[in-house]
């Protein structure tokens, strides 16, 4: 049990109200993705609907932001992928609005970019077509897990190092003879990820790329830490938790996407992590 909630499930409630039934300083991570703009008038008054509808719905930004801060560990993260719509000819602002909002709540920012590959023609052809989204990462205090991704080849990879003749110049001849370059170097704050969820489900508007999902929950918790997504959608967040050991709980006012969620996690091929061994 978490507060008033079973573990690794999504529920089908208001997202404040269900942070609101749990306990203070709970939670290791959260990964999750707004509806864009889909938030009230009196926060973003350039909100016309959003770039993507979500069934009705608005939401109140700044609660959630607070509430989110409250049930975060020192040092966990949030994981905040947004991006703003065109409307009536500019961008509307909106995640520079909850940028610096944010901010004003105490999360420390960090700001890496999700290069969307496939994408095609996206966007005004007054302008170059868009490409890429913001993946705010939210700190409370300094990050306590950071598990950085090193896949990004190394031209110089398992070479030696040797002496940088500008050292050498200056009298500093650093032995660097027994250092070898790693193979592969981390990789820098903007991921390029195809989008979608490798076709699993058609039946949301925008659903997380598996890997993108995936890669933010493995470098910001480790295996039976607690992961949560506010805005579930389709339950990709819940499943990638499922096959990388990590506990879940989300929350989801849509009864449809909830349904979808829990059936798509219900019925996944990979069997549940046992992290006791890890």
């Amino acid at each position: 049990m978490l507060g008033n909630y079973e573990i690794n499930r999504t529920y089908c409630m208001d997202n404040i109200k269900g942070l609101q039934g749990l306990p203070e300083a709970c939670l290791d991570l959260t990964v999750t993705s707004p509806p864009y703009d889909d938030m009230d008038e009196d926060f973003n008054p350039l909100a016309k609907g959003g770039l993507r509808t979500y069934n009705g719905y608005t939401w109140d930004f700044k609660s959630l932001a607070h509430e989110l801060y409250r049930v975060t560990k020192p040092g966990g993260v949030c994981v905040w992928v947004v991006n703003d719509p065109t409307i009536d000819g500019s961008e509307s602002l909106a995640s520079s609005l909850q940028k610096i909002y944010f901010r004003r709540v105490g999360w420390n920012i960090e700001t890496m970019i999700y290069e969307q590959a496939g994408t095609g023609a996206k966007g005004s052809n007054y302008y170059y077509w868009q490409a890429f989204e913001y993946m705010l990462v939210l700190a409370k205090g300094q990050p306590k897990t950071h598990n950085l991704i090193s896949d990004v080849k190394n031209s110089v990879g398992g070479k030696r190092r040797g002496f940088s003749p500008k050292a050498a110049s200056l009298g500093s001849r650093v032995d660097r003879e027994a250092i070898i370059a790693p193979e592969y170097s981390i990789r820098p704050n903007v991921w390029r990820l195809a989008v979608g969820s490798n076709g699993e489900t058609k039946d949301h508007p925008a659903p997380f790329p598996n890997q993108l999902a995936r890669d933010h929950i493995t470098s910001w918790s480790n295996p039976g830490d607690v992961v949560c997504d506010p805005f579930s959608g389709s339950g990709t967040t819940a499943k990638m938790c499922r096959e990388t050991g990590r506990e879940f709980i989300g929350f989801e006012i849509s009864q449809e996407y909830t349904d979808l969620a829990n059936k798509r996690l219900a019925g996944g091929k990979v069997p549940l992590f046992d992290w006791t061994n890890a």
